[in-house]
């Protein structure tokens, strides 16, 4: 099992583009194979901070959710009003930094 934590900054005043676009990515996620959850979260003391908390069953699962369509479909939706995305996969024995 592992876990994902991608924390998005972005633009002042683009929550409410947002919000609807990550809705259907994050129901769309919720029935992959693999994926135990996935959640979206807003940071109350800088509302320019998310953060998508997911737990998938293998890293492999990951992958092929990471080239979905509902995810390219975020990625576009996102792009314009994004400044910065980490992404920190948590495995068992090891942490990937993207």
């Amino acid at each position: 099992m592992i876990y994902v934590f991608a924390t998005l900054t972005i633009k002042p005043g683009a929550l409410d583009h947002l919000r609807a676009p990550a809705r259907a990515c994050r129901e769309a996620t919720l029935k992959e194979d693999g994926c135990i959850a996935y959640d979206l979260h807003a940071d109350i003391a800088n509302p320019e901070r998310l953060v998508f908390v997911e737990k998938w069953e293998t890293r492999e699962a990951l992958s092929v959710h990471a080239k979905s369509a509902h995810v390219a479909a975020w990625r576009e939706a996102s792009a314009p009003h994004l400044i910065e995305r980490k992404i920190e996969i948590v495995h068992p024995e090891k942490v990937e930094n993207h």
